[in-house]
């Protein structure tokens, strides 16, 4: 993770956690419609995900929630 972006990963993370539990979901629910692992979501949340091959994922997220992947910002 590059250390001029921390801050906003750390955001990003806890922003998907407050929208995912404003769904009243768990991460088993998000990670059911993704088609991902449970600990896929945790690993978002918890910051421990960060590779390229995540990003995709971010914005698949954003839509299942519903909003633009800007909102996770």
């Amino acid at each position: 993770m590059q250390k001029d972006y921390a801050e906003n990963y750390k955001k990003l993370g806890l922003k998907i956690a407050y929208f995912r539990k404003l769904k009243g979901w768990h991460r088993s629910s998000l990670a059911e419609i993704l088609d991902v692992d449970t600990s896929f979501i945790g690993q978002i949340e918890a910051l421990t995900f960060i590779s390229q091959s995540h990003w995709q994922q971010l914005f698949r997220i954003a839509d299942a929630l519903e909003m633009a992947p800007g909102e996770l910002l």
